[in-house]
């Protein structure tokens, strides 16, 4: 069973975290890993449970505390609703939440990330990080 979550890769992130390698833990990152979306953390403990039935609630609450404080997974709070998470490997990508359904969606646009490049030169700046988010209603017909 071991075996259907196993990952030397996700073993690696428990580790830069600080955090003890568990059966419980290995479920939860796998969980992360496979995420196309951004489960909240009631989403990732059934699902990291569907692996280990053994999943704490607080095993699975802290290790995401752990792994977000160590800057390997991202929280999101979208229009301020739950947190959700996802791994901070993944390639940079912007969000479109769909206001009514909630609907999360990610995109890439080297056009809007030129823009913001040049407003930051514009003031003097290199930019670090950003996130962006757009919050949006689908048009009507």
């Amino acid at each position: 069973m071991a075996g259907d979550f196993y990952s030397s890769e996700g073993d690696a992130v428990l580790r830069e975290a600080g955090l003890r390698v568990t059966r419980q833990r290995q479920a939860i990152v796998r969980v992360l890993f496979e995420a196309e979306d951004h489960p909240d953390a009631e989403q990732v403990l059934s699902r990291a449970r569907d692996k280990d039935a053994s999943v704490s609630q607080a095993t699975a609450y802290r290790t995401l505390g752990a792994l977000a404080d160590k800057g390997l997974l991202h929280r999101h709070m979208f229009d301020g609703g739950v947190t959700r998470f996802e791994l901070a490997t993944r390639p940079h990508h912007d969000h479109l939440i769909d206001v009514e359904s909630g609907e999360v969606m990610e995109f890439v646009s080297d056009e809007i990330e030129r823009l913001q490049r040049r407003i930051a030169a514009e003031y003097g700046y290199d930019i670090v990080a950003h996130r962006l988010e757009l919050y949006c209603k689908k048009r009507r017909s």
